[in-house]
């Protein structure tokens, strides 16, 4: 009898292996055979990029596509997202596939044939919207596995939820978006989806080369808001005011002791950041208030605490010493918990992505106070979330410009490992499950 089971485990898992083989095999065809429509539409993306929760013009773009594939589509999803299933030809798990839409409030400075001259008005300032982080190449990957996978329908051992999200970069205080507003409104449910997969283009990881990490591998992030009041004074006569410019500028060297100091660095990343200061009008006029923002990022719950509490002591304290008051909001507008990849889900995907790019040019990398609202997704299900090249090979990646920059740049000779790579994160999947 156990040698009945022995062999009866041989001959399911090589009928699977060949099931798998099969699957890949027509995955990387049809892929290949699409290359340049996944192009055309990450440039039609990149030349009209849209603000977080305004992706009105993507968002068509989006639903018609699906819908010319046959897929159960639903638009307007947490605003302006966009979910489709497609419902394989056998019975088996549900698996979601994500891919986010938003552009950034950046001025393109390259001479791209397809750059964004679009323009908007983002925190009262006049800015250029581009598609600096890449979510344009996500979203035409995701159409390109959606097209590969619609016409494998009859051979899918279950069903594929694709889910267009709009608003990861954030969104504006006293808005809700993002993949945080998704899960609220139910994207993992109807069908319930068992495990969910993402990837992310990397401007400075060579094309052809995939990275991951297990557990931690993006940082939490939250934004703040630092307001500091002091007294207002004509600029001749500093005695007279509190002054709120030297109190900010005491506060933000004082934070930085937070991660020389209060972080065990041996352990994890930990990052404040403020990224505008905003108080005065007039070179002789101190200023009654200075308004801050900036970021926290950190790599665990414990951390992430500490930090928090760490960052509203210093600059209460600082501006009390300095004879002002001052108000921190933590998080001001949007918090993303740490993106957590499932260490089990992770080893058991991992032959899959080797099988994909080839076992040299799939990586272990470090993790990297970068965030991600795909965590949202994850704190509900096991998720992966991988890295895909972007650079063109022979580059040296110090040089190459980085993301949320104006010369951030991608070479789209990757795409079509993106489509495999998530397609058959899928169909692996699926297969293993039976």
């Amino acid at each position: 009898m156990k040698r009945f089971y022995f062999l009866l485990l041989i001959l399911t898992s090589g009928s699977a292996f060949a099931q798998k083989n099969a699957l890949r095999a027509d995955v990387a065809k049809k892929a290949a055979s699409i290359e340049q429509k996944i192009i055309a539409w990450r440039r039609d993306f990149h030349e009209h990029p849209e603000l977080g929760n305004n992706e009105l013009r993507t968002s068509e773009i989006i639903t018609k596509h699906l819908q010319s594939l046959g897929m159960i589509v639903t638009s307007g999803v947490a605003k302006t997202g966009v979910v489709g299933i497609l419902n394989g030809g056998k019975s088996g798990p549900v698996v979601a596939l994500r891919a986010d839409m938003d552009g950034l409030p950046v001025t393109e400075r390259g001479n791209l044939p397809f750059a964004s001259k679009v323009r908007t008005t983002y925190n009262g300032q006049e800015t250029g919207v581009m598609h600096a982080c890449g979510h344009d190449t996500h979203m035409a990957i995701l159409m390109g596995v959606a097209e590969v996978l619609a016409s494998m329908k009859k051979n899918i051992p279950g069903t594929i939820k694709f889910i267009f999200q709009p608003a990861e970069e954030g969104v504006q205080s006293g808005e809700e978006g993002g993949a945080e507003l998704m899960v609220k409104e139910g994207v993992l449910k109807n069908p319930a989806v068992e495990v969910i997969f993402g990837l992310h283009i990397n401007s400075q990881t060579p094309v052809g080369d995939i990275t991951y990490r297990p557990g931690g591998t993006m940082a939490s992030v939250n934004d703040m808001k630092i307001t500091v009041m002091g007294r207002q004074a004509h600029g001749a006569y500093p005695w007279s005011s509190i002054d709120p410019v030297v109190i900010s500028a005491q506060i933000i060297n004082n934070l930085q002791t937070i991660v020389s100091r209060n972080l065990n660095v041996t352990e994890n990343a930990g990052v404040v950041t403020i990224g505008a200061i905003n108080g005065g009008i007039r070179s002789n006029i101190i200023p009654e208030k200075v308004e801050m923002l900036g970021t926290i990022r950190n790599l665990s719950k414990d951390d992430e605490a500490m930090f928090i509490d760490r960052v509203k002591t210093i600059v209460t304290k600082t501006a009390e010493s300095g004879g002002g008051t001052a108000e921190v909001q933590i998080p001001y507008s949007y918090h993303y918990p740490v993106t957590f990849n499932d260490p089990a889900l992770t080893s058991k995907m991992l032959p899959s992505l080797k099988a994909t790019a080839g076992a040299d040019h799939v990586r272990l990398k470090p993790a990297v106070t970068g965030g991600e609202d795909f965590s949202f997704y994850q704190e509900k299900i096991p998720g992966l979330f991988i890295f895909l090249g972007g650079m063109t090979k022979g580059k040296d990646p110090l040089k190459a410009p980085s993301h949320h920059t104006p010369d951030f740049f991608i070479d789209e000779s990757g795409f079509v490992l993106g489509v495999n790579a998530l397609s058959n994160l899928a169909l692996d999947y699926m297969v293993l499950k039976k």
